[in-house]
């Protein structure tokens, strides 16, 4: 088959599997289907347990962030692995263990028939599949811990040229925590880059901003960011490194989400919370910065942005692009399935990008303030999700990973997709499973928001997977059975 009739079959393909679905009057930002991603092992292939007892296989946290890659294919990352259960001697190291960084290849099928959880409620099912598992690697040697009375921390699986990066906190040079000779690593967010071929992941422990290759997980750039979102002193404890510090990121809230411009050309990073020289992680803390990178050269500049809901202050757990000028950022609590509590915010906020103020030099609450992008509220996910059925108290505490996908056509109207997923800290049985969430919206409902330009959707080029005739022989299939259900 033609690279020129990839992008028809799946087109037809997906026509077959979505016009058909149940039409409904449409609301502006529509919870459309729900999936659930269950199971205990990831294919990393992996043996062995780590510190906790936990395989060194364990699939969870695949909602810390999610990136379309085209199609119905999706990456889905896990943070720095499981650490919110204590074992013997970990709290030297917040509970951390040395869990190999890794990012999941999954295929999200939307299907015409209602979810089953809730019953009914919402007219598609989102259907997760678990393709593969890539590990992330260095091709340069790495740091790792050596706390005492723990295991070492450097992985079996490390070979000579070969060096895996990990979520155990003590993997790290003494000094600043910028230094990417780090193994420590807890990803937090994942782009794709406009070729198909890397990703981009943020992280919180620099916070560092890593290109790898998409097939192999090596490493092949560090950007550089500015020297004002690290802290000069870095430590295995998180509490220890935050008195420590009177500057750069808070510990366990670096940059949490991360954008990628719809032409492919700027990265964009969210910081979870306000810079300690900001506020910190606290009622003082008002704002928080946004770093742009020029993918090319590298050249970075900040924004800043208010955190304030009502005049409370929340953390933020990712960022999309909406078009060349537009973000949108996930502020939320902690409450909900996995807290024992409701959860209250889980929103999304636009931001508009014209004319914003580069706040680098700047430092402080009070001069940042002066400098706000402007933006609006575009999604309540508590109010859809309570409106499908779901108690407040099962909606999960930590809707983290932000996504779009590609457009879907019901009832001969194009809408565009929207995923949202949980990081459930691998453990299912107090946060529930990894959960999908699908909705759709319009450019009129953007517009209705105060968003003009509408959604321009990643470009992303395919990446070449094996030929078949066959495959364009059925999807004209489906074609003719669609006109046919039409008839």
């Amino acid at each position: 088959m033609s690279f020129a009739l990839r992008p028809l079959v799946a087109r037809l393909a997906g026509l077959f599997v979505l016009t058909s679905a149940m039409g409904s009057a449409h609301a502006a930002f529509e919870l459309i289907g729900i999936g659930t991603l269950g199971g205990t092992t990831d294919l990393s292939g992996l043996t062995g347990t780590l510190e906790n007892g936990n395989p060194a296989s364990i699939l969870g946290g695949m909602g810390s962030g999610l990136a379309w890659a085209g199609g119905n294919t999706f990456l889905a990352l896990p943070d720095r692995g499981p650490n919110a259960v204590a074992y013997t001697g970990g709290s030297a190291i917040d509970n951390t263990t040395s869990y190999i960084a890794r990012f999941n290849t999954v295929t999200l099928d939307v299907t015409a028939t209602p979810s089953a959880v809730p019953a009914g409620t919402v007219p598609y099912t989102v259907t997760p599949t678990l393709q593969s598992t890539t590990l992330l690697w260095s091709s340069t040697p790495l740091t790792y811990g050596s706390t005492a009375g723990l295991p070492s921390a450097v992985p079996s699986q490390n070979t000579a040229g070969k060096y895996y990066f990990t979520g155990r906190s003590d993997g790290f040079v003494a000094g600043s925590s910028s230094n990417v000779n780090d193994a420590r690593l807890d990803p937090e967010s994942i782009r794709v880059s406009k070729d198909g071929k890397s990703i981009y992941v943020s992280d919180e422990y620099g916070p560092y901003v890593y290109q790898f290759d998409r097939s192999t997980g090596e490493r092949t750039r560090s950007f550089t960011l500015p020297s004002n979102l690290a802290v000069p002193n870095a430590n295995a404890v998180g509490a220890t490194e935050i008195s420590g510090n009177t500057v750069g990121r808070v510990a366990n809230k670096g940059m949490e989400g991360l954008a990628i411009s719809p032409d492919g050309t700027k990265l964009f990073g969210i910081m979870q919370s306000s810079l300690l020289q900001d506020g910190g992680d606290t009622s003082a803390g008002k704002t928080n910065r946004i770093v742009q990178i020029d993918i090319a050269t590298g050249a970075t500049k900040e924004f800043a942005v208010s955190n304030q809901i009502n005049g409370k202050g929340y953390n933020n757990s990712e960022l999309v692009a909406i078009n060349d000028h537009t973000l949108a950022f996930l502020p939320r609590d902690g409450k909900g399935l996995g807290d024992g509590t409701s959860a209250v915010i889980k929103q999304m906020w636009s931001i508009d990008l014209t004319g914003a103020t580069d706040v680098t030099a700047l430092s402080g609450d009070a001069a940042l303030q002066g400098a706000l992008l402007a933006k609006a509220q575009l999604v309540d996910f508590v109010a859809l999700l309570k409106g499908a059925g779901i108690a407040d108290t099962q909606i999960p505490s930590k809707l983290e990973g932000l996504s779009f996908g590609q457009d879907i056509v019901d009832g001969g109207v194009t809408y565009h997709t929207l995923y949202l997923a949980n990081d459930n800290d691998f453990v299912p049985g107090t946060s529930g499973d990894n959960k999908f969430f699908a909705f759709r919206f319009t450019d009129a409902d953007l517009l209705a928001k105060g968003v003009s330009g509408g959604l321009q959707l990643q470009s992303i080029n395919a990446v070449p997977e094996p030929e078949s005739y066959a495959l364009a022989l059925v999807a004209l299939g489906f074609l003719g059975l669609v006109r046919r259900r039409r008839a």
